[in-house]
């Protein structure tokens, strides 16, 4: 199965990177504005593939990705580039959501032509209202958005962290917006089946200065992560390397993963099916009073900036 990457920048390089250690897509396109970086990337990351499970990788044009099942969408202005790196913004990452959209307007009718039936992942931020927008221009319910899965990974990492124990024996979620009105799902998050809540009592752990120091660790890791290296880029990889595993496996797995949703009338995360032909069903998840009120102030967010990007 073919994969394309629309953007070879610091995430589409880091993607293209994540898909070949993952062995999860036998051929990969990379298409950037500039064709000569392009190449350099795909044949950088090529002199490794004997070191990894079977893959090809190779730059192109948008024809090149014909036949492709899944294309991930990474171009755009970064946080760093747009000014979006103040945390008492709340704007957050939709401040970068007009000069993103101009460039979707550009890029996915472009895709689209070249290929019809895939599904597409939109990565670049902020990907919520910029995958209501490229649905409106692909004018399919095949579109994606990263939405909330590294959220929700970062909050298991930074609950394993201060519990000392391994983050795969965290089950917690983040949903909604990825971005400043994000929604931390304390209710339901569990250590080993165990209600975090309960381990925090068992601890002797104040439960509201540990959610605070949380939440402020997960809302504003990416900019904690460019006042260090310019880019938040490999987390992002990852995430959207595993993303396009189930989509090509058809595995399946349920995720916190962005996809429109008719009730709240936007692109929102919440944990869903995800298949080879994107989202089968939402699920939807007990929540607290304040939860549930958090998560719909977050969707007419979200609702407002798809409309603000669709015009």
């Amino acid at each position: 199965m073919k994969v394309g990457i629309i953007g070879a920048g610091a995430v589409g390089s880091a993607c293209a990177l994540a898909l070949v250690m993952r062995g999860c897509a036998p051929n990969i396109v990379l298409v950037d504005r500039t064709r000569i970086r392009a190449k350099a990337v795909a044949t950088d990351i090529r002199y490794g593939t004997p070191l990894s499970p079977l893959s090809n990788i190779d730059d192109g044009d948008y024809q090149d990705l014909a036949g492709a099942a899944l294309i991930m969408i990474t171009v755009g202005v970064n946080e760093k580039t747009g000014g979006a790196t103040d945390r008492n913004d709340p704007s957050g990452r939709l401040k970068l959501l007009d000069t993103n959209a101009a460039i979707y307007k550009d890029v996915v009718p472009r895709i689209v032509q070249a290929a019809p039936d895939a599904v597409l992942l939109v990565v670049t931020d902020p990907p919520d209202p910029l995958a209501d927008l490229a649905r409106t221009l692909a004018r399919h319910d095949r579109v994606l958005s990263t939405g909330t899965f590294l959220d929700s990974l970062r909050f298991r990492v930074h609950v394993a962290a201060r519990l000392g124990i391994s983050p795969n024996s965290v089950e917690a979620q983040v949903l909604g917006e990825h971005g400043t009105s994000q929604v931390y799902l304390w209710s339901s998050a569990r250590v080993a089946g165990v209600p975090l809540l309960h381990v925090l009592a068992q601890r002797s752990i104040p439960v509201e200065e540990f959610r605070q120091s949380i939440e402020q660790e997960v809302r504003f890791a990416n900019i904690s992560i460019i006042e260090g290296n310019n880019a938040s880029q490999f987390g992002i990889g990852m995430v959207s390397a595993r993303i396009a595993e189930i989509i090509l496996g058809d595995e399946r797995a349920v995720i916190p993963i962005g996809c429109f949703n008719a009730r709240y009338g936007a692109t929102i995360s919440l944990p869903s099916i995800l298949a080879r032909g994107g989202v089968t069903h939402i699920l939807e998840p007990e929540m607290s009073e304040d939860e549930s009120s958090a998560l719909q102030r977050s969707a007419e967010i979200l609702k407002k900036a798809a409309a603000r990007a669709i015009g």
